[in-house]
C-alpha cells in the first residue's frame, strides 16, 4: 500500500464531511494571492498548504527538489522528478499533517505561514501544457452518436473496436475552472439542402471527460507498453471538452474535429495523483474483439469515479442532468497511452490527454447534450420550468467527480463555466 492512502489517517487539519479533500487525497495545484505570486501547493479539508514555504522551513528535505519546484506558477517543474519522486512527496505530507504527527503542527508561526483558507487564495492553471490530445473512447458515447448520424444498425465505425480512437487537440485553448466562454462563430448549414451560413453556432455542447497529465515519456522512437504506462502518468482532473455540434457536422469530413472544439476546454483546478486514485481501481469493460498484442494488459487499469454534470441557468438554480462514471471507459489511461506512442510518438511533461465523452449505459448517465437530448428531439426540463436542447447564453455548466470505498471519499472539486454571448 502507499503510505499516503491509508484509510485510517485523520489528519490534524479539519476535514468538513463530503469534502474532496481527506489527507488520503493530498492533489497538486498552483495558487496565488494578493499578495503572494503563484506557487505550488496541496489541499486537505478547506485548507490549502504552501509548499514553497514548507520546503523554505525545512519539511521537505532529502526528497530531491529545489525551492524553483514549488516556488513556480507551474507544476511541471516538480512533475520533473517522475513517480518515484513525487510519490515520496506525496507520502511526506500525509506524514507531516496526520493527527499523530507534531512535528509541524506544533509551531504555530510556521503554521501560520503554511496555511491557507480556500477562500483567501486564487486556484491558477496547473500545467502549462505542451500537447493535448483527445480521445474517443466511450463506446456508450461513440454508438449513440453513430445511430444518430450513421446507420444505426452499424453505428461503430469498424475501427473503433480495434484502436483508442483520438485527434490532436490545441492545447491554447485549455482554460481553467472558472473562465466565461464566448459563444463560438464559425460556418453552419441548418438547411441541408442549402448552401452554409456563417453565424454564432446554435447547438453549444458540453463533453463530459476526464483527463490524465503526463511525467515526462520516453525519447522520440521509443514506446510505452500498457505495464509501465501508469508510470508516466502524474494524476487526473474534470476535463470540459466544449463543442459546437452544428460547426462540427459541417467541418469534420475528412479531417475530423477542427472550429468544433478549438475554441475552449475546461479544466479543474487541482490535480488529482494516479497514486491517490489506486484505491478505486477496477477492471476495464470487457473488450471483443480481443485486442491487438501492443494493446494488452493486466489488472485493474479503470477507474470507479462517479460523475456528475448540472446546468445553472441565469438568476435559477442548477439542475442536474447527469450522473455517469470514468468506469464506463471502453478504452482504459494505460491503452490510450500505449496507442499514442506505439508509433515512437514522444509525450512530454505536462502533456493533456482527454478521455473522450464519457456516457454510460442509461439515458440520465449521458455525458453530452447531444445524447441526452437526443439531438434536440428530447428537450430536458429546467428546475425553473425553461427546456434545453443545447446550452444557452448565459448557462454555467458545472461537473462534479469523486471515488469512495473503504470509508473514504476522495474527488476533484468542480470544474465550471458560463456560455457568454458570442462576441
Amino acid at each position: 500500500m502507499i503510505k499516503a492512502n491509508n484509510p485510517e489517517l485523520k489528519s490534524w487539519i479539519l476535514v468538513p464531511e463530503n469534502s474532496d479533500f481527506p489527507i488520503q487525497n493530498l492533489p497538486f495545484g498552483v495558487v496565488k494571492t494578493a499578495d503572494l505570486t503563484p506557487f505550488v501547493a496541496t489541499r486537505i479539508g478547506d485548507k490549502v498548504i504552501d509548499l514553497r514555504n514548507l520546503f523554505q522551513f525545512g519539511y521537505l528535505n532529502n526528497l530531491g527538489f529545489v525551492l524553483a519546484d514549488f516556488d513556480n506558477e507551474f507544476l511541471n517543474s516538480l512533475m520533473k522528478h517522475g513517480k518515484v519522486v513525487t510519490r515520496n512527496l506525496r507520502n511526506r505530507l500525509s506524514e507531516l499533517f496526520d493527527s499523530n504527527c507534531s512535528e509541524l503542527k506544533q509551531n504555530d508561526v510556521h503554521v501560520h505561514e503554511v496555511l491557507f483558507d480556500i477562500n483567501e487564495v486564487e486556484m491558477c492553471m496547473p500545467v502549462q501544457i505542451g500537447d493535448y490530445t483527445d480521445f474517443y473512447s466511450s463506446k456508450e458515447h461513440a454508438t449513440n452518436v453513430g445511430m444518430m448520424f450513421r446507420d444505426p444498425a452499424n453505428a461503430l465505425l469498424p475501427n473503433w473496436l480495434w484502436i483508442p480512437v483520438g485527434y490532436h487537440g490545441r492545447a491554447s485553448s485549455v482554460i481553467l475552472s472558472g473562465q466565461n466562454i464566448h459563444r463560438p462563430k464559425g460556418q453552419i448549414k441548418p438547411v441541408p439542402t442549402e448552401d452554409p451560413i456563417y453565424a454564432p453556432s446554435r447547438q453549444v455542447d458540453f463533453e463530459l471527460e476526464m483527463a490524465f497529465v503526463t511525467y515526462d515519456g520516453k525519447p522520440l522512437g521509443d514506446s510505452i507498453k500498457t505495464a509501465e504506462a501508469e508510470d508516466y502518468i502524474f494524476g487526473m482532473c474534470l476535463f470540459n471538452d466544449w463543442s459546437a455540434r452544428d460547426i462540427q457536422a459541417w467541418e469534420y469530413v475528412p479531417l475530423g474535429p477542427f472550429l468544433a472544439k478549438n475554441f475552449a476546454s475546461s479544466i479543474s483546478s487541482w490535480i488529482v495523483t494516479l497514486d491517490a486514485l489506486e484505491p478505486y481501481a477496477v477492471e476495464t469493460t470487457k473488450q471483443e474483439p480481443k485486442v491487438l498484442s501492443y494493446l494488452e494488459f493486466e489488472g485493474k487499469k479503470s477507474y470507479d469515479i462517479h460523475l456528475q454534470v448540472a446546468i445553472e441557468p441565469e438568476n435559477s438554480n442548477e439542475t442536474v442532468i447527469c450522473n455517469s462514471n470514468f468506469k464506463y471507459m471502453y478504452w482504459n489511461m494505460a491503452q490510450q497511452l500505449a496507442h499514442h506512442t506505439v508509433n515512437g510518438c514522444n509525450v512530454r511533461c505536462g502533456d493533456l490527454m482527454g478521455s473522450g465523452t464519457i456516457s454510460g449505459p442509461t439515458e440520465d448517465s449521458y455525458g453530452s447534450m447531444l445524447e441526452l437530448a437526443w439531438k434536440g428531439t428530447k428537450p430536458l426540463k429546467m428546475n425553473d420550468g425553461s427546456e434545453r436542447k443545447f446550452i444557452l447564453d448565459g448557462d454555467t455548466v458545472i461537473m462534479r467527480g469523486h471515488s469512495e470505498a473503504n470509508g473514504v471519499r476522495i474527488g476533484f472539486g468542480e470544474v465550471k463555466a458560463k456560455i457568454l454571448p458570442a462576441k
